[in-house]
């Protein structure tokens, strides 16, 4: 096995300000040969068609998004997030989330992907921390899931901001808990080191401490994790505040935790320090695939970003971002000794023609 890159579609431009093909075209342009699709993409995509974002009009947008990535010669491998779906105290709002997933299996394999990414709940009413609840509810997920015709595999992702298993820790734990073969992890970067280094309420940008804390947080996640159980990692920095974020910082938003709020607006390609990333996240990067020193993991490695950028119109935006992680790539694979290690996949570029048709018409370039 190899190291694989993708990018995340939501790092190319928010779906508001950014239509969907200029973006995976820009993708494609710039040598990557995988997209980590952002339901919010696909939400605005149905949205557009007559009637709104109905089930029928996702299947549709499903089916629209897949002929595009297939004339790019674009591969998807991964589709998410699939948000609050844990620890649900309203058996009616259980209910209707498993409904819920059982589109998103009609889409993901319209789409040709089986990997549902699942981030930790950051919900604060109606929710429930207790393990034994959360375990049971992604369990009855992750069997749903193996049930299906081909089988689903979900990845538990931390967030930073989640409202209980906010580090890779506690997301370990669940996985743990559900204990299923198709139940796995997500391991982000920014979110691990957003966590146990990095604190964007504090003058310095740290937590107390930090190099000891996030020091020995590796050295046990080397020793704790199940490599088996790593099914993708997303690879970002971001960028060190001028002033804490406070309730008089440009980025607060009332009820929102300052981490998400931070992560919404500063988040950046790995190895960009120039435009202020200082978060330890290569660190976190050699101790998931060091095979000597980490836990030796290989595989797909997206590229995901947010920022303020993203909401910036204009046609540079996709260009811009797909450039930026390109070049993000290519100084993570000389950083880490990938060389010869990367899969390359051949991409045959050819006109590319207009693939939506009628009222759904979106113009995508003439020619990669």
């Amino acid at each position: 096995m190899s190291y694989r890159p993708a990018i995340c579609s939501m790092s190319l431009g928010r779906a508001w300000a950014h239509q969907i093909p200029p973006k995976f075209t820009a993708a494609a342009t710039s040598g990557f040969p995988a997209i980590e699709i952002f339901f919010e993409d696909l939400l605005y995509l149905a949205s557009s068609f007559a009637g709104g974002a109905t089930p029928s009009n996702q299947i549709l947008a499903a089916h629209q998004i897949r002929r595009l990535c297939d004339s790019l010669h674009l591969e998807v491998m991964g589709i998410g997030p699939f948000n609050n779906c844990e620890g649900l105290l309203d058996p009616v709002v259980k209910a209707a989330k498993l409904q819920e997933l059982t589109l998103w299996f009609e889409i993901a394999r319209i789409l040709g992907t089986d990997v549902i990414q699942i981030p930790c709940t950051f919900m604060t009413e109606g929710v429930t921390g207790d393990i034994s609840i959360v375990s049971k509810d992604l369990r009855e997920i992750a069997d749903i899931g193996a049930a299906q015709k081909p089988p689903f595999r979900f990845a538990y992702e931390n967030l930073c901001w989640g409202t209980f298993n906010d580090t890779w820790e506690k997301a370990w734990s669940v996985v743990k808990a559900v204990d299923r073969d198709n139940f796995g992890m997500c391991l982000d970067t920014f979110n691990i080191a957003g966590r146990e280094y990095a604190d964007p309420e504090r003058a310095d940008g740290k937590v107390e401490n930090a190099d000891v804390v996030f020091r020995e947080s590796m050295r046990r996640m080397v020793k704790e994790i199940d490599v088996k159980k790593v099914f993708y990692v997303q690879v970002v920095d971001a960028e060190r505040l001028s002033r804490p974020l406070d309730k008089s910082h440009e980025f607060h938003v009332e009820g929102q935790k300052p981490r998400m709020s931070w992560s919404r607006n500063c988040r950046l390609f790995i190895c960009e320090e120039d435009r202020g990333g200082y978060l330890p996240v290569m660190d976190v990067l050699h101790a998931i695939c060091d095979e000597k020193e980490g836990l030796g993991y290989k595989g797909w490695i997206s590229m995901e970003l947010f920022n303020r950028s993203l909401t910036v119109e204009g046609s540079q935006v996709p260009v811009e971002h797909a450039n930026r992680a390109m070049e993000s790539w290519r100084k993570i694979v000389k950083a880490m000794a990938w060389e010869g290690q990367v899969e390359v996949v051949p991409v045959t570029r050819k006109p590319v023609k207009q693939i939506f048709k009628d009222s759904e018409v979106v113009e995508i370039s003439a020619r990669l």
